[in-house]
């Protein structure tokens, strides 16, 4: 109650003290497989969500109810006295845990001060990093994502030099790349798939515009995906029009310095 009422004087986001569910994050991150990585020893504060569905704990492992402190004080009792407490089991997504067994142990072992606890760990290899994630909301910037990866697929460490600031813009790009992909097609009179497209288009036609818009000044105070897509916004009136004058130019300007 203390820490949601903390949360509210801060105005801080509604979600960042959920839990958070791992069917959630790995539907929007894509799951690509998973291997059993055997006992380690993990950081605490790595682990953020369960496979729970019943949320009985905050994003802190702390009871949000008082219908398990029985079990809670019986298990806290029972490592006081210096009982073997047995390993928990996690899934492993990036760098985060989310808890399949043992979340009592969890919350024991945070209310006494650990940093470290003992746990199966099985590592679930998702389509788009789990980097990034820190509540309930961030999960739709990875939707977003994963599905921008699927119609625009490069290499992974290009992918980084392409980050929007608004989730939807994902669906903007991958639109503005399967039509650039259209036209090169039209004008070479030759199928081009997926990855041929997504490659030249960021060879060719966006790193050029984007090293333009810097050598301009005209990136503005966003990423350099979303000084792009102001520029292919504008594409279809520089396609009717032929022209790139003065107020073309003045009011990329101004877009770039309020976005």
């Amino acid at each position: 109650m203390l820490s949601r009422l903390a949360q509210r004087l801060r105005r801080g986001p509604d979600d960042v003290n959920l839990i958070l569910p791992f069917d959630e994050v790995v539907a929007a991150l894509g799951v690509r497989g998973e291997r059993f990585l055997g006992l380690q020893s993990i950081r605490l504060d790595s682990i953020v969500g369960t496979v729970d569905s019943r949320r009985d704990f905050d994003r802190r492992f702390r009871p949000t109810s008082s219908r398990i402190r029985d079990r809670w004080e019986r298990l806290a009792l029972a490592q006081r006295m210096g009982e073997a407490v047995p390993p928990i089991d996690v899934f492993r997504v990036g760098d985060l845990h989310f808890v399949k067994d043992g979340h009592h142990r969890v919350s024991v072992a945070l209310a006494t001060g650990q940093t470290t606890i003992d746990a199966y760990v099985t590592e679930v290899i998702t389509a788009v990093p789990a980097k990034g994630i820190r509540r309930r909301g961030d999960l739709l910037v990875k939707d977003h994502e994963r599905m921008f990866r699927s119609r625009v697929p490069l290499p992974p460490q290009t992918y980084a030099k392409l980050e929007v600031s608004d989730p939807w813009f994902y669906a903007e790009l991958a639109e503005a790349v399967e039509a650039w992909g259209f036209r090169c097609m039209q004008n070479e009179h030759a199928f081009l798939d997926r990855e041929v497209v997504a490659r030249r288009w960021y060879a060719e036609e966006y790193r050029p515009v984007v090293r333009l818009l810097r050598d301009a000044e005209m990136l503005g105070s966003g990423t350099e995906a979303d000084a792009y897509l102001r520029v292919a916004r504008e594409r279809y009136r520089l396609m009717r029009t032929h022209e790139w004058n003065d107020e073309v130019i003045h009011r990329l300007r101004e877009q770039g310095r309020w976005a």
